[in-house]
């Protein structure tokens, strides 16, 4: 061996961690690029050719390289508390998530007002009551506090926190918020002070729900259903005086016309703080979607700083024997005798001929708000072993039936008792209006637009939609077969850069010399999404949906890796983001 091999070989590693000869989709949409990208101290150093060694060396010959994925629209407020893997966004490349949506969460908090919260974000977001109960340690009651809380913990991923609404008004007001009575003058400038205190304390910003169906688990309104725009401007002007935080809204008062968003639009103008909202394309007003991007439009051209929040695949829900609903939650038989049941009894049960036919006979009579969208059959579809979210109408569960020439709730019940009562349906509403995702990718690739909505963290035996950054990269830049694709740069770019600018995140989404070392290496070839199925981990024995993916070879953040071969390391570098919105 040679002096200079000897010095080589023992020469100390210029860098943590050096990804080689990966494919870099760098989060900007630029062309993808083979190239090594180097990380030190949590940051990226160098994306190019990389000379020196690194303490951990990667081979990505043949790999994506991308930065991590932002989701925008969560609901960990919860989760946070109790768990230090923010499942499912982590195992989906989402390495900075933004919690608090929708206007409903935990803070801040007396008390006395804990239980109605609890009650809210069951109704709202379908986390079972017992599960908060038994995982909120309730060691707060300030906004600040709150953060302070959830910051002490580990966790894998970071994490923004937005300010609710809900929480706020009671606050602010106490009975008389539930009681949806107007906010006085007084009321307006406590919640003024109290959003100002939260911004300054880290909040990313506010969150809103005027929605009529947004109610407690007792069929209370959210607070905030009948909050005038003189509140909500009170309280944007807070994030003014703070001098930071965007506003977040979904669907402002549930009539679903343009002037809901219009008002939105002017209380940005007037605090000066930017706004984003949820834009679906709506079953019951097909042309509002189009009606609300003319207004988007005319105002940003005005100098409003406006983004649209839009859901990449359908808006709907998940039924199976094991999730919240299924098709039989009217029938009383079903209820009363087979429901109680262990599921391996009950599927059993289920596939004797003479339960199956009474089943079949009649979907039942009982009262249930979820009645009518569970025997939807016209837009239910099998999800399959691996999740299908652009179905052709002649699979619907109703088409299916016609062509077998049997009853619909027979094919359902087929479908269900699959896989030994783990098979899904998938009841399709929003977002699927003409049987496709056409107008998906048109409001998707708005210049104003921005992929979200994940609602990881809620909807636990509903929906999986945090799923959806894989679902960006498998079936819009890979798979779709019924119009038009992304190409693989922009959808990345959907998924990192775009969200971290409506965020206000500087730090991150691009890969860059500087930027947080928060870095996906997916195997793109080989990346497919599984449907969705129930495990029970969370606390107090609770259920929820939980949806795997193949193809990600590791996920890094601050340059650590999180996850490796889909499964979870001990690392844990996740932190609070306290400069969000800024």
């Amino acid at each position: 061996m040679t002096e200079t091999q000897a010095e080589g070989e023992n020469a100390i590693p210029e860098y943590d961690l050096v990804i080689r000869s990966g494919t870099v989709a760098d989060g900007t949409g630029a062309p993808l690029r083979e190239t090594d990208v180097a990380v030190s101290d949590g940051r990226i150093v160098a994306v190019g050719e990389v000379a020196g060694s690194g303490r951990d060396e990667m081979d990505a010959r043949g790999l994506l390289i991308t930065p991590g994925f932002i989701d925008l629209h969560t609901h960990y407020d919860a989760q946070l508390c109790w768990s230090e893997v923010m499942d499912p966004s982590s195992g989906h490349g989402v390495t900075t998530v933004v919690t608090g949506n929708c206007g409903v969460g935990f803070a801040p908090c007396s008390a006395e007002n804990r239980d109605y919260l609890i009650r809210l974000m069951e109704g709202v977001e379908d986390i079972p009551e017992a599960v908060m109960a038994e995982g909120l340690p309730w060691n707060w009651e300030s906004f600040g506090d709150y953060l302070d809380s959830i910051e002490r913990r580990p966790h894998d991923i970071d994490f923004a926190v937005l300010l609710p609404h809900a929480p706020l008004r009671v606050a602010a007001m106490g009975r008389r918020a539930v009681d949806l009575e107007p906010a006085t003058a007084q009321d307006r400038a406590k919640m003024r002070s109290l959003a100002r205190e939260a911004m300054l304390a880290g909040g990313a910003g506010f969150s809103s729900s005027r929605s009529m169906y947004h109610q407690s688990s007792r069929g209370e309104s959210i607070a905030s259903l009948k909050a005038g725009d003189d509140e909500l401007r009170e309280i944007a002007m807070g994030l003014a005086d703070a001098g930071r935080g965007v506003l977040q809204a979904i669907t402002i008062d549930g009539r679903y016309h343009v002037e809901e968003y219009e008002a939105l639009h002017r209380i940005s103008d007037q605090t000066k703080r930017p706004v984003s909202y949820t834009l679906l394309e709506l079953p019951s007003n097909q042309g509002l979607w189009r009606e609300v991007l003319a207004a988007v439009d005319r105002d940003v051209a005005k100098g409003i700083d406006i983004r649209l929040q839009v859901f990449n695949r359908p808006v709907g829900v998940v039924l199976g024997l094991e999730a919240s609903f299924n098709p039989f939650i009217a029938n009383p038989f079903y209820v009363a005798e087979l429901a109680p049941l262990p599921l391996s009894k009950r599927v059993k049960a289920m596939r004797e001929p003479e339960v199956r036919a009474r089943l079949i006979a009649d979907a039942g009579n009982l009262q249930h708000p979820m009645s009518k969208s569970v025997t939807n059959y016209e837009n239910m579809y099998a999800l399959g072993e691996y999740a299908e979210y652009e179905p052709s109408p002649e699979t619907s569960v109703a088409a299916l039936a016609r062509a077998r020439g049997v009853p619909p709730l027979a094919v359902a019940l087929d479908i269900l008792l699959e896989n030994e009562g783990r098979g899904k349906l998938l009841v399709t509403a929003s977002n699927f209006v003409h049987g496709n995702l056409d107008t998906t990718l048109e409001m998707m690739q708005h210049d104003r637009s921005v992929v979200a909505l994940g609602d990881g963290g809620a909807h636990y035996g509903l929906v999986c939609d945090a799923s959806y950054p894989t679902y960006m990269l498998t079936h819009w830049a890979r798979d779709r077969w019924r119009g038009e694709r992304l190409d693989l740069a922009t959808a990345v770019r959907m998924l990192t850069k775009d969200p971290a600018q409506l965020q206000r995140l500087h730090d991150r989404g691009r890969l860059a010399p500087g930027m947080k070392a928060d870095i996906n290496v997916i195997d793109f070839d080989r990346l497919k999404l599984r449907s969705p199925d129930i495990v029970h981990d969370l606390p107090n024995g609770g259920k929820r949906l939980a949806q795997q993916a193949e193809g990600y070879v590791a996920t890094f953040v601050s340059g650590q890796a999180i996850r490796r071969n889909g499964e979870s390391t001990a690392a844990r570098p996740g932190q609070l983001v306290r400069n969000a919105g800024i």
